[in-house]
């Protein structure tokens, strides 16, 4: 079915608690396995329901922010989804609890069980109201960066339809388009800093509420991190540091003498990979979403039914335009079995990334759609970020059709971007530790400690020159900081992982895509070092695979012929 032809209806909400209230007591008093059973199927399938509403509503929301109809829809969801926890909670419980507790683990797995006690950990009725205030809080947010028009060149622009003067080769323009950007930013300083110091505060009150002292422990419950540690993420960081940080380095330093720039870069020399601009797509948006399915066609089989669904029925909203959420991403809509790409077209490479890295998200979704219980179609976000950074590389032999004779251009860029990216990410979990650690830290504190980050995990940034991103305030403007915390770090962990399948189908593609169809076939079957592992690949939580990825990259970028780049 079409999205436009999906039908939205706000749920009752006192019939969803008398429902889920029902299903519960169904539940208790089942006499055996099978009746037992088959109220746990009916009460997955009536989530997904559920979850399709919520979906479809975040989904209209964000293309149009300002259809009055789904932003009130989009409030009451906010309202009304800690209510949908708090009366699934005792069902999980009488899941847990339950004497045909063996059978369940016999036929679905003890990690059903073991995510399912974990998400009790996050939640009790007493913090209802600040789950609701939280979800509002992050809609203001989410509403303050889409309101954005920016002027700038005689007329007003959106932060995505501004990116492409970012990367400007004219330094001038360039430098100008950075200022505007950071000029919104500072006019909103107060408000963001009020926003986030409400958020920090209110999440740190749920941590204490719930027994953990403080938000982090509670984070990690409602990431999910049921195969690591706050130890390993932190021995993570200090392996990035160690290998991750010297090559992405010299690959700021190459750049900076490739653009005649000195070295430390401000950010937006930073944005400068080539002298001549940055890697642009040829041909059209729509030569772009053409192409994109030539690509998927001739990958493989799985891979062409499933991008034929998608563009047969309208599953992308990918142009940017007034009114828009900002950013990108991938969600389901479970009662259609059906995935959803959202993002804003800017003209730049990441156009083409959006196909692929969303594609990823939305492939994987795709081919888990028929796997029961629905607890089990997706795996913890880290390992769903695999799906995403992967498939970026995998569309590596389809690049040509995108970029023509920029694309050894684009191979440097995309490969070089992987590098720098985990740095600036891992930097942002260590900023979120940080800024949990100490909630009563004032805005300009906060500011400091990302300068001192700054300096640790990207030292060929210069800060001081632009307005906002020189003033140790850029965390502002990463979403996930304020709307996802702790969920950043798991793009570093997939990052990783992703590098180590493009060191694999540098030596044999067939192989990587084998190894990496195993991954995706687990669905939400395993535990994320398990899924990796298992799927042939090393652990980004072992130093040998930062050893690896960088030996293979550094020689890869080391033998390229710099002199094909301007």
């Amino acid at each position: 079915m079409k999205l436009s032809e999906m039908v939205y209806k706000r749920p009752d909400i006192e019939q969803v608690k008398a429902d889920l209230t029902k299903f519960t007591e169904d539940f208790k008093n089942a006499a055996t396995f099978e009746e037992a059973d088959a109220v746990f199927a009916a009460m997955d399938k009536y989530q997904d329901t559920l979850e399709t509403m919520m979906s479809l509503c975040y989904i209209r929301h964000t293309i149009n922010t300002k259809d009055e109809f789904y932003e009130k829809e989009q409030d009451w969801f906010d309202e009304n989804t800690p209510v949908f926890m708090e009366y699934s909670q005792p069902f999980t419980l009488a899941l847990i609890a339950s004497p045909f507790r063996p059978q369940f683990e016999e036929k679905y797995g003890k990690l059903l069980f073991i995510n399912a006690e974990m998400e009790l950990k996050t939640f009790k009725p007493e913090i209802v109201e600040d789950l609701q205030a939280e979800n509002k809080l992050v809609t203001e947010y989410e509403k303050l960066l889409a309101s954005a028009q920016i002027e700038f060149e005689g007329r007003k622009m959106t932060i995505s339809e501004l990116s492409p003067f970012k990367q400007d080769a004219d330094d001038a323009k360039r430098l100008a388009a950075w200022t505007a950007e950071g000029n919104f930013y500072m006019e909103h300083k107060t408000e963001l800093d009020e926003l986030y110091d409400k958020l920090i505060h209110l999440r740190d009150k749920m941590g204490k509420e719930l027994g953990y002292g403080g938000y982090i422990p509670l984070g990690y419950y409602r990431m999910t991190r049921n195969s690591y540690t706050k130890e390993d993420v932190a021995k993570f960081r200090e392996s990035v540091v160690k290998y991750i940080v010297p090559l992405a380095d010299k690959v700021f330093r190459d750049q900076a003498k490739r653009i005649g720039k000195d070295y430390p870069l401000n950010y937006a020399d930073a944005a400068l990979m080539f002298r001549d601009g940055p890697v642009r797509p040829q041909g059209t948006a729509d030569d772009i979403l053409a192409h994109g399915r030539k690509l998927y066609h001739e990958l493989s089989p799985e891979t062409a039914e499933f991008i034929d669904f998608m563009y047969d029925n309208e599953l992308l909203d990918v142009l940017s335009k007034d009114g828009k959420a900002v950013g990108g991403y991938c969600t389901e809509l479970p009662d259609y079995k059906a995935p959803f790409i959202f993002s804003n077209f800017n003209g730049t490479a990441d156009d083409v990334e959006v196909l692929t890295h969303e594609g990823g998200h939305a492939f994987a979704g795709y081919m888990a759609r028929d796997v029961f219980p629905s607890k089990y179609r997706s795996p913890t976000m880290e390992a769903c970020e695999v799906h995403s950074m992967s498939m970026e590389f995998f569309s590596w032999k389809w690049a040509e059709g995108f970029f023509g004779p920029q694309t050894d251009k684009f191979k440097y860029q995309h490969l070089a971007a992987a590098l720098k990216f985990i740095p600036y990410g891992t930097m942002v979990d260590h900023f979120q530790h940080i800024a949990f650690e100490n909630p009563d830290l004032t805005p300009k504190q906060r500011d400091e400690e990302w300068r001192k980050l700054t300096a640790v995990y990207m030292p060929w940034i210069k800060l001081d020159e632009i307005p906002f991103f020189g003033d140790g305030a850029a965390w502002q403007r990463q979403h996930h900081i304020y709307s996802l915390p702790f969920y950043y770090i798991d793009y570093c962990f997939a990052q990783t992982v992703a590098l180590e399948y493009w060191a694999f189908m540098q030596k044999d593609f067939d192989a990587a895509w084998k190894s990496y169809m195993k991954y995706v076939s687990f669905a939400g079957t395993k535990i994320f070092k398990d899924l990796v592992v298992d799927a042939g690949m090393e652990s980004p939580f072992d130093e040998e695979a930062f050893k690896s990825i960088c030996e293979e990259a550094g020689k890869w970028l080391d033998d390229f012929d710099l002199t094909k780049l301007a």
